[in-house]
């Protein structure tokens, strides 16, 4: 990867969210089938279709700056949702899988902020302002993604499984 430029480092990290992105959308429905808590699975559907747009917003962007859709392997995303399996794959209590599900969700989350939010400044700084409003766009979506599922854990499935302290 070449990187003489802010433009290189921003072309570098669209083609990684994109990558990520698509990562994700195969991940998502394997989340939801998981999920026990009927509101969790409805949000893990949800936000795959969000993901699928914000798919076609990365394309967008890549056609605005001149350069091919390719994605570029994320490897943290990767990472992520090989930390998501084993949650996926954990035998026990429906709520607690559902708790881990929801912690394996928001480092997602987090992990996409983090990156939409750099990509945006780096936009923002080249003056490249309608890059700058998709990607706010994006980034305001996993935001309320990760407040959902904040939310869902903290009313729901956290305290459900707060329930089974001492149950084996």
């Amino acid at each position: 990867m070449k990187m003489h430029s802010l433009k290189d480092l921003l072309e570098h990290e669209v083609r990684d969210l994109l990558s990520a992105e698509k990562q994700l959308v195969s991940a998502l429905p394997k989340m939801a089938k998981a999920a026990s808590e009927p509101k969790l699975r409805e949000a893990f559907e949800s936000h795959l279709a969000e993901t699928k747009g914000q798919i076609e917003r990365l394309e967008k962007i890549c056609g605005e700056l001149g350069i091919s859709a390719r994605a570029e392997k994320c490897e943290a995303m990767a990472g992520l949702i090989e930390e998501g399996s084993e949650a996926i794959e954990a035998k026990g209590e429906d709520a607690v899988r559902d708790a881990a599900l929801i912690a394996s969700a928001q480092r997602v989350e987090h992990y996409e902020m983090a990156a939409y939010g750099c990509a945006r400044a780096y936009a923002k700084q080249l003056g490249l302002n309608s890059i700058v409003k998709i990607l706010t766009e994006t980034f305001d979506e996993e935001s309320s993604a990760d407040t959902k599922l904040n939310d869902l854990a903290e009313s729901i499935v956290n305290p459900r499984a707060a329930e089974l302290v001492g149950a084996a």
